[in-house]
């Protein structure tokens, strides 16, 4: 039963109560040697003291979050570029960047802004939801490489 229950003998050992007077062998000082830092009373490393070394909340970053090196940055158009700028057809990237519909060499992404009528047949990197379905509702196609 649990009010039954005891430390195993010999596990629990009481604590020394010192600065009770010399004849109690824990007088004077008390184990706590003359003078200096931890001699006095409420005093002692705060938590996180390394020594003086520059601590690991000092080392750390002053703002939160981080970088992810695995992050794709995608170069985006709309379908209402598409629309204005191209006739209809069939298109990669390489073809976008020669209509200068994609400037930077990074993989491009659809978004759906806008409105398609004419039939494209597109192969990119990634594109949203909305704008595939557009392209599809359109007769089109897209293509993920």
């Amino acid at each position: 039963m649990l009010h039954t229950l005891r430390p195993a003998p010999g596990s629990r050992k009481r604590a020394k109560r010192v600065a009770r007077g010399n004849s109690g062998h824990g007088g004077t000082t008390a184990g706590r040697g003359t003078k200096g830092y931890h001699s006095r009373a409420g005093s002692g490393r705060r938590p996180g003291f390394e020594g003086g070394q520059v601590p690991l909340l000092m080392r750390q970053p002053k703002l939160p979050g981080f970088r992810n090196p695995n992050k794709i940055q995608y170069e985006v158009f709309n379908l209402d570029t598409l629309e204005q700028k191209l006739p209809a057809g069939s298109y990669d990237t390489a073809a976008l960047r020669e209509h200068r519909l994609l400037r930077t060499k990074r993989p491009a992404k659809l978004l759906s802004r806008g409105v398609v009528t004419k039939k494209f047949t597109l192969t990119v990197s990634a594109t949203s939801k909305k704008a595939r379905e557009a392209i599809e509702k359109a007769g089109g196609s897209v293509t993920i490489s």
